[in-house]
C-alpha cells in the first residue's frame, strides 16, 4: 500500500471510527465486544484487527478512540469521502448551518475535524472531504459544503433510479383504493423477481388506530380477492404489541431471496433511512400531518434493481398527488435558486404595537332558521336531470371514481407525455343495494316521519318510489346528496332571520410583555424605521412595527398596496393568529364541522371614485389552493361579514401577486 495517499470513505453503514464511552465495560460486554486486543498476537488477523469491525464501542460518554482512528493519524495525507452527509450535520440544522455548535456536532463531524487538526498538528492533513447526499436540503435550506450531481428527475431520467407512475385517485374510499392499488401492483410487477427478490408494496397509514381498524382489513380483503395468503403482510408500527421482534428481523431482510414478505403496512416510516430496492410500490391514501412526508415515503419505491430499469407506482388520492407535485416543484427550486446559500435565513424578531392602536368597525351576522311545514304537491320532480342526459352527467360526474395515469414526476410532465389516460373505475365500487322497503326506512330515519307516509310521499313523486330505488343504487350518494334535501325541501318551508351587531374591534391587542416573539426569514420583514421608507409610506401603514410576512407573494402585495395613491391605509394582518388580535372571522370547517377562527392576509383603505373610503379584506393563496374547501369556506363567510361591515372581500392568486397584477383589488 502507498501510505503517501490514502483515501477512506465514510457511509451510513461503517462504524464511527471515534466514539463515546461513559462507564466501564461489564464482563459480558467485553465477551460479546471482542477487539483487536483479544486476539491472539500471532493469529492471523493480528496486524488488521481494526480492519473486521472488532472494535465497536457503543455507549455514550467520554471520547475514546480506537485502532483505525489511531492508525489514520499516522497517516501522511487523507482523503475523506462522506455518503449520507446530511446526517453529518448533526440534528440541531439550525445551529449547524453556518454557526456550528459542539453541542449539536454529531460523532462523525467531531471524528473528522479531530482527525484533521491531529495530522494538521503531525505535519500533514487532510487533502479533502467531500459530503455526498441525495437530500442536500433541510427544508428550503440548502446544506453547505455538500456535492451532489442528479436531482431526481435527472436520476431518472439517466437510469439511476427506476421509474415512476403516479395513480391519483378521487372520490374513492379505503376499501376501494386498497383494492384497486393492489391488482395494478399484482398485473404490473406480479411476475417480476429481480436478483430472485419478491416485489414489494408498502402503505403508509396516518396513525397506528387507521392500519389497524382499516388499513390492515382492507389489505387482507383485497388479498383473498386474488388467493394470497395474508402470511405476506408484514407490519411495522413501532409498537411493540403489533410489531414483534420477528416482525422487525422480516423487515429488515425485505431485501433477501428467502423474504416471504410482500405486502408492508407502516406508519411512519417512510423518512430516508429505509432502502428496500425490492419495494415496486407505494399507497398512501389519508393526507399526513407533513407534507414532505409525502414526497419522502412515495419516493421509497424508486431504488434501482437488478440490471434495467424497472418501474415503481405510487398510488396516491388526488390531495396527496398535489402535495407531491408542489413538493417536487417546491425542492427543485431550492436545489437551483438557492443552492449558494449556506445558512439559514431566519431570525427572531420581536414586534411591538405602534401607538396608537387600531381599531376598525365590524358587523357580526347572526342568522336564526324556522322551520314551516307546507302541503306536498303530487307529481313534482326529485331528480330531474335524469331526463337529460347532458344534465345528467353532470350532476353524477363529483360521484365516479376516475383512475388517472401520470407518467413522470409532474403534472408538466403529464401534459407532454402522450400515453397519460384516466379510467371510468365507478363499476368496481362498492355500493348498498337497496329495495324499496330500505330505500323507504332510510329516508324516514333523515325525515323523522313515519315509513308509511314516506312511502306514500315517494310513491306520488314524478319518478315514483321504483325509479328512486334504481337511481339511489346506480350512486347511492344521490339519496343523501338530492333525494332527501329535495323532499325536504318539498315537506319544508325555512324561514330565515338575521341579526347584526357592530363592533369595534382592535388589529392587535397589546402583549404583556411588551412585544410578541416571531421567527421568519431576513427576506420577508419589513421594519417601520427601514430607510427605504418614505414618511408618508410609514403614516400609511404599520400598527406593528415590524412585518413578518409568510411569502414573497404577500410582501410584493404589501409594497405595491403601500405605493398605490388610491390606497390611504394598509395593514398585514396575517402574521399573529393565535389570539393576539380581534380582527377575525369565524367559519365552520368542512372537514371537521367546527366553528374555527381565520385571520385575513391584509386589511387596507380605498379610496372610491366619489371620494369616498372603503376597506377592503385581502387574502393570498397560492394558485392550488384556490379552490380547497377549506380556503372556500372561509371566503364564504368572509364574504358574509365584509357585505355587512359595508367592506369587500377578495381572495387573491400568489401568482397575480408576484405578477404585479394588484391593480385587480382597486
Amino acid at each position: 500500500m502507498d501510505r503517501s495517499r490514502f483515501n477512506i470513505i465514510v457511509s451510513n453503514t461503517q462504524k464511527i471510527i471515534l466514539k463515546r464511552q461513559h462507564k466501564e465495560k461489564t464482563a459480558v460486554n467485553k465477551l460479546f465486544s471482542a477487539t483487536g486486543e483479544t486476539l491472539t498476537a500471532t493469529g492471523v488477523y493480528a496486524d488488521a484487527a481494526d480492519l473486521y469491525n472488532f472494535d465497536q464501542p457503543e455507549e455514550e460518554g467520554e471520547l475514546t478512540t480506537n485502532q483505525r482512528f489511531e492508525k489514520l493519524r499516522r497517516l501522511e495525507q487523507l482523503g475523506i469521502y462522506v455518503d449520507e452527509a446530511h446526517h453529518a450535520f448533526g440534528k440541531a440544522l439550525a445551529k449547524d448551518m453556518g454557526v456550528g455548535s459542539k453541542e449539536a456536532d454529531t460523532s462523525l463531524r467531531t471524528t473528522i475535524d479531530l482527525l484533521a487538526a491531529s495530522l494538521n498538528a503531525a505535519g500533514t492533513r487532510v487533502v479533502a472531504c467531500y459530503n455526498y447526499t441525495g437530500t442536500p436540503y433541510v427544508g428550503r435550506e440548502v446544506l453547505p459544503e455538500v456535492v451532489y450531481a442528479y436531482g431526481l428527475k435527472e436520476a431518472i431520467e439517466k437510469n439511476y433510479l427506476k421509474k415512476v407512475v403516479l395513480h391519483g385517485y378521487g372520490n374513492t374510499r379505503t376499501d376501494e383504493f386498497v383494492d384497486i392499488a393492489v391488482e395494478a401492483f399484482l398485473k404490473e410487477s406480479g411476475e417480476l423477481r429481480p436478483e430472485g427478490l419478491l416485489p414489494k408494496l408498502a402503505f403508509f397509514a396516518a396513525t397506528v388506530n387507521e392500519l389497524t381498524g382499516e388499513l390492515k382489513p382492507a389489505v387482507e380483503r383485497a388479498l383473498y380477492k386474488h388467493g394470497i395468503p395474508t402470511s405476506r403482510i408484514l407490519v411495522n408500527v413501532g409498537d411493540d404489541k403489533l410489531t414483534t421482534n420477528d416482525d422487525i428481523r422480516e423487515f429488515n431482510r425485505l431485501d433477501t431471496e428467502g423474504s416471504e414478505k410482500q405486502f408492508v403496512l407502516l406508519v411512519n416510516k417512510g423518512r430516508e433511512g429505509w432502502n428496500c430496492r425490492s419495494l415496486f410500490g407505494v399507497g398512501l391514501f389519508r393526507e399526513p400531518k407533513s407534507k414532505v412526508f409525502v414526497l419522502q415515503a412515495t419516493m421509497r419505491c424508486l431504488r434501482a434493481i437488478g440490471e434495467a430499469q424497472h418501474t415503481g407506482h405510487v398510488f396516491l388520492s388526488n390531495d396527496n398527488l398535489n402535495t407531491l407535485n408542489d413538493e417536487l416543484q417546491q425542492n427543485f427550486r431550492i436545489s437551483v435558486d438557492e443552492l449558494q446559500k449556506t445558512g439559514s435565513d431566519k431570525e427572531r424578531v420581536e414586534v411591538r404595537v405602534v401607538a396608537p392602536p387600531v381599531k376598525i368597525k365590524l358587523v357580526r351576522v347572526r342568522k336564526q332558521y324556522l322551520m314551516r311545514e307546507k302541503q306536498p304537491i303530487p307529481g313534482q320532480d326529485l331528480v330531474p336531470e335524469r331526463a337529460d342526459r347532458e344534465t345528467w352527467n353532470t350532476l353524477i360526474e363529483k360521484y365516479r371514481l376516475i383512475e388517472t395515469q401520470q407518467v413522470g414526476l409532474t403534472a408538466a410532465d403529464a401534459a407532454r407525455a402522450s400515453d397519460s389516460r384516466t379510467f371510468d373505475l365507478t363499476a368496481r365500487r362498492e355500493k348498498r343495494t337497496f329495495s324499496r322497503m330500505t330505500l323507504v326506512a332510510e329516508v324516514s330515519r333523515y325525515l323523522n316521519r313515519k315509513p308509511l307516509e314516506i312511502e306514500e310521499l315517494l310513491d306520488v313523486t314524478k319518478e315514483g318510489t321504483d325509479e328512486l330505488v334504481a337511481i339511489t343504487n346506480e350512486f347511492n350518494e344521490l339519496l343523501y346528496d338530492e333525494i332527501i334535501p329535495r323532499l325536504f325541501r318539498q315537506l319544508y318551508d325555512l324561514d330565515e332571520s338575521q341579526q347584526t351587531e357592530e363592533h369595534e374591534v382592535e388589529l392587535i391587542k397589546l402583549p404583556s410583555n411588551g412585544y410578541y416573539e416571531v421567527t421568519a426569514a431576513k427576506n420577508k420583514i419589513v421594519r417601520r424605521l427601514d430607510l427605504q421608507l418614505t414618511d408618508e409610506e410609514r403614516a400609511k401603514s404599520f400598527h406593528l412595527d415590524t412585518y413578518c410576512f409568510d411569502s414573497g407573494s404577500e410582501n410584493w402585495l404589501f409594497w405595491d398596496l403601500l405605493r398605490e395613491k388610491r390606497v390611504k391605509k394598509v395593514y398585514f394582518t396575517g402574521m399573529l393568529t393565535h389570539g393576539q388580535s380581534d380582527f377575525f372571522i369565524q367559519y365552520i370547517d368542512p372537514g371537521s364541522h367546527t366553528v374555527r377562527s381565520y385571520y385575513p392576509d391584509f386589511i387596507f383603505q380605498r379610496e372610491e371614485p366619489d371620494g369616498s373610503l372603503k376597506y377592503v379584506i385581502v387574502e393570498v393563496k397560492a394558485d392550488n389552493q384556490i379552490e380547497d374547501a377549506v380556503v372556500q369556506a372561509k371566503k364564504d363567510f368572509a364574504q358574509q361579514i365584509a357585505v355587512a361591515s359595508g367592506m369587500e372581500y377578495r381572495l387573491m392568486k400568489s401568482t397575480d401577486a408576484d405578477n404585479r397584477h394588484y391593480r385587480v383589488l382597486l
